[in-house]
């Protein structure tokens, strides 16, 4: 089977919408006050920030380890980091919409305790079907995502085979991602979602290995912010699990 050189995916930076949704949760809230549909929630000043500093990072890689392509979700908060992160490194960039977020249908724009009180039988089902399988009506389960990201990952590795690519998505690629890579196992994959938060701006990355198979190099790594001087937030995407 072709392989890639490298693939990285780049969660996007903090949106309005993360501190929209980190405010709503603190306070008890059901509804997260948004002022845009989900595709069009843009990148918050911090985000900006960030995705510059991933930028500086990105134009001090040797010749040797920068992408050679970029493949960017078509969600604004995606782009936004995409743009400000490559802004003069020449390397190209396309859009794919199998790299979109996770859709929530009708608990979009609910935080978890909104999510109980108006939809109890949606959370109860989602309790016994488990996360990896529950599909909110009108959205997608994670099973969903994972097979257009499995059918854009067969796309890459046939048209870039050997190249390094970059992808710009959403948290929960993050982990579908390692999940499809590194043939994980469910409950591997599920356990990997209890104990971590994908940072805003954070770096998951493979590489091939001397037989050609793509091996993990960095999970959710913020260090490069750090050392640009950006500050790494945590804050769970809103539209990520509010069950």
């Amino acid at each position: 089977m072709a392989e890639l050189g490298a693939l990285w995916i780049v969660r996007h930076g903090e949106s309005t919408a993360n501190v929209a949704a980190t405010a709503a949760e603190a306070s008890g809230a059901e509804l997260i006050e948004l002022t845009h549909r989900d595709a069009d929630v843009p990148l918050s000043p911090t985000g900006e920030d960030q995705a510059r500093a991933t930028g500086r990072w990105l134009a001090g890689l040797p010749e040797a380890r920068r992408p050679d392509v970029a493949v960017v979700s078509p969600y604004l908060r995606a782009v936004q980091t995409a743009e400000l992160a490559l802004a003069g490194t020449g390397i190209p960039v396309s859009r794919d919409e199998r790299l979109r977020d996770r859709e929530l249908g009708i608990l979009d724009g609910l935080t978890g305790h909104g999510v109980r009180r108006r939809y109890p039988t949606e959370a109860e089902r989602r309790s016994r079907l488990g996360k990896f399988y529950y599909r909110p009506p009108g959205g997608e389960s994670w099973t969903d995502v994972a097979l257009r990201l499995r059918a854009l990952l067969g796309d890459l590795r046939r048209d870039h085979e050997g190249r390094r690519v970059l992808l710009f998505g959403h948290d929960a690629l993050v982990f579908l991602l390692r999940y499809l890579v590194e043939g994980l196992t469910e409950p591997e994959l599920m356990a990997l979602t209890r104990e971590y938060v994908i940072a805003n701006c954070s770096v998951t990355g493979w590489s091939a290995d001397a037989d050609g198979r793509l091996t993990p190099d960095v999970f959710n790594d913020v260090a490069h912010l750090r050392q640009q001087g950006a500050r790494p937030t945590r804050e769970d995407e809103v539209h990520a699990e509010p069950v």
